[in-house]
């Protein structure tokens, strides 16, 4: 892959599975890197992580309306689609193209598939807007029904079926051999991991590792939008979870006394917890000693910046 350049933008879905079944036809295998834009390291460490398992990497650049419930604002999400591509262009050995269609709930003229091929998501339009636009509403979702009630699931009930629907989309659209899902959003990709084993799809998921700032902080479009003051107050999520994990491994087995661990920092920092949870790898159970391994989880709000992280835990 040494020597590309800008890679290829292709808007079009049908143009995309035409592309992927040309490269595939040539022996080709295909990694896709799934992304709402706004890219930063970690995403290039997913690209990265993409290059070593196929021969051609795509990443889709799409702010998918179906997560967002109806109190979350769309047009608020951070785009900037010709920094993605320059930030892509510069990653050693590049990529090969970057999927950006305009509306993938739209089912009109496939020319409409092509507005917007220049800018990012849906230019702050309300996510049911875009889910009708067409005229011809979307009405088909999926859902991994026990991985997503708990953590994220709770507080936003309508995120992980719009993270299902969208990701088996894009699979249908790209036909990747291989995806690369970040491990900071843990539930996600084991939901994605579960979806993909009882629907039978032929792809290999694989999940990279967080990616951390200098201080700590878990890399995310969202730490943008942290003041300063709050940035610093954040840093408390990573402390507690390296805290509870130090715990463990010295003999500390109640999850009960190792969350508490992690929820007296992070409120001592002005955080407001949404969760802090110890459950198994796998299946994402509760537990309440540890005897296998685990991951502990944590969402918080620092103002109005809502914050994901965790570590996982082998005794």
């Amino acid at each position: 892959m040494a020597g590309k350049e800008k890679p290829k933008i292709i808007t079009d879905k049908n143009q995309m599975r035409t592309w992927t079944r040309s490269m595939r036809s040539q022996g080709k295998t295909i990694a896709l890197v799934p992304t709402m834009g706004f890219l930063h390291d970690g995403h290039l460490s997913l690209v990265q992580e993409a290059q070593k398992h196929a021969q051609l990497v795509v990443v889709s650049i799409y702010v998918n309306p179906a997560q967002f419930a109806p109190s979350e604002d769309l047009s608020t999400y951070p785009s900037d689609f010709d920094g993605d591509i320059r930030k892509l262009a510069a990653v050693p050995g590049g990529i090969d193209v970057v999927f950006h269609p305009h509306n993938l709930y739209d089912y009109g003229l496939e020319s409409d598939l092509d507005r917007g091929a220049n800018g990012g998501g849906f230019g702050g339009r309300a996510a049911d807007s875009c889910l009708e636009e067409s005229g011809s509403e979307h009405e088909t979702w999926v859902r991994v029904e026990r991985l997503e009630k708990g953590m994220c699931g709770r507080s936003r009930p309508v995120f992980f079926r719009g993270v299902a629907t969208i990701v088996t989309k894009l699979f249908n659209v790209v036909e990747p051999d291989v995806a690369v899902f970040g491990k900071k959003d843990y539930q996600q990709w084991r939901v994605i991991r579960r979806m993909v084993r009882d629907l039978d799809f032929s792809i290999n998921i694989v999940g990279s590792e967080i990616m951390r700032d200098t201080d700590g902080l878990a890399m995310s479009s969202r730490n943008v939008r942290l003041s300063p003051e709050e940035r610093q107050k954040a840093l408390s999520i990573n402390r507690s979870l390296s805290k509870t994990k130090s715990a463990a491994e010295r003999g500390e087995l109640s999850c009960k006394r190792l969350k508490n661990l992690v929820v007296e920092e992070i409120e001592e920092a002005g955080g407001r917890l949404d969760y802090a949870e110890i459950v198994e790898q796998e299946s994402l159970e509760v537990v309440e000693e540890i005897k296998s391994p685990v991951v502990m989880l944590v969402a918080a709000w620092f103002g109005k910046v809502r914050l994901l992280d965790n570590m996982e835990i082998s005794i």
